[in-house]
Order: structure tokens, then sequence, then C-alpha cells
């Protein structure tokens, strides 16, 4: 089985390092871009890049450049590095697309981990199709479609709806939701949650109203 390719993107030559050799011991093939233009020219010429590591602020464009360019043709996962905890940053980046947002000092080890989590959900292998009132999710392609019309959501707005269909008519807490769509103790503000469930509405159209809100608490998933 190849090795499942992670692009690294940091003008930092040692944070490059740091992250490749952990990355490289756990058996990815690394490809490592040191501003905005490269990365983006790399993503053009590697197709099967699985998940891409991006810090926001480099040289050329930055990593909200990169995100927004890579969004418009694909949903590739994607984990933004920042120095910055500014809530209207992790609040932008999630707008753009953003799957996971590490601020920097972080642990390697960590990282790690939450890489080895999303490409878990990416190539899972369950139960391919799910379908309730004319949403159909596809888990195998990561595809969902509605009355038979494929809808874009991005990784983690897909992972929320598996999340919710599974938990058909369940009052489901922000905390606990972050907790298992996540993957982890995510230690951070639980309006993230609302910022996601609100682009998942939209998306979802007409059907967005099976997401109802439970005041105080969370949501429901229920026809």
């Amino acid at each position: 089985m190849d090795k499942l390719k992670i692009l690294v993107v940091d003008d930092e030559a040692r944070m490059r390092k740091l992250v490749r050799d952990f990355l490289v011991k756990q058996d990815f093939e690394v490809l490592e871009a040191g501003d905005g233009e490269k990365a983006v020219e790399l993503f053009y010429d590697n197709k099967d890049i699985a998940l891409i590591i991006l810090d926001v602020m480099m040289p050329k464009m930055d990593g909200w450049e990169v995100c927004r360019e890579i969004r418009h043709y694909s949903q590739v996962p994607i984990i933004m590095l920042t120095a910055k905890s500014d809530e209207k940053d992790e609040l932008l980046g999630f707008e753009l697309g953003v799957d996971e947002y590490i601020s920097k000092p972080f642990s390697p080890k960590i990282l790690v981990a939450r890489v080895e989590a999303i490409l878990r959900r990416t190539n899972a292998i369950g139960e391919d199709k799910k379908e309730i009132g004319g949403i159909v999710l596809d888990q195998a392609a990561h595809e969902v479609t509605i009355d038979g019309k494929q809808v874009e959501l991005s990784f983690k707005e897909f992972e929320l709806l598996t999340y919710f269909i599974e938990n058909q008519g369940i009052a489901l807490s922000r905390e606990r939701i972050l907790n298992n769509v996540w993957d982890y103790d995510y230690f951070g503000d639980a309006r993230t949650i609302d910022t996601h469930v609100k682009k998942l509405r939209s998306k979802l159209g007409e059907k967005g109203a099976y997401i109802k809100t439970i005041w105080g608490m969370g949501y429901k998933f229920d026809l």
C-alpha cells in the first residue's frame, strides 16, 4: 500500500523538519514548502495529497490565501498552524474550510495524533452509504447528495453530518459533539460548533431544518 502523502507548509525550516521527522516515523510521505506559492505549486503537481499542514504567516502568499486557492478545487483536509490565538483568526479559518486549528507552540505528537485521526476518518471503511430524508451520505467516496444532487461539504462538515445522522433523535451537547467529531478533548470555544452547524444547514438547503437547536445545550438531528 502506498504511503499517505502529507504537505507541510511553513517558512521556518526548523519547524518543517520537526513536523516531517515525526510524520516520517509514522510512515507518512512528506512534501515540504517554505512559502505559499510553492505550496500551491506542489498541490497542483501532486493530485494524491491526503492532508495539508499549513502555517498562517508566510512570505509571498499567507496561509489564508493558500487555503482560499485550494478550496476552489479541493476539500482535502487542512490543519492550520498559527502563532496567534485570536478567536477572529480561528473563526476565519473555519469559514475558509480549515478542518483543524493548532496554535504554536504545540506538541508534535499531538499534531501527528490529529493527522492520524483525520486520515482514519477520511479512509474509514464501514457502512458505505446512509440514506435519510432525501440525504444520501457516501462514506467511502466522502460525498453527500440531496435528492440526487451532490452537495460540496468540507471535511469537518461531512463528519459533523455523519455524526448527526448516526445519532438521529438524540439531543447532543456541544461538548459531546466536539469530543466525538473532532476526536480529541477540545479545549476551545464551543461556538466552533455553531459556526459549522450554520454553514452545514445553509448547504443542506431545506434539509438543514433537520438539524434542530436545543437551546442551552446543543443540537439534535431529526426529521
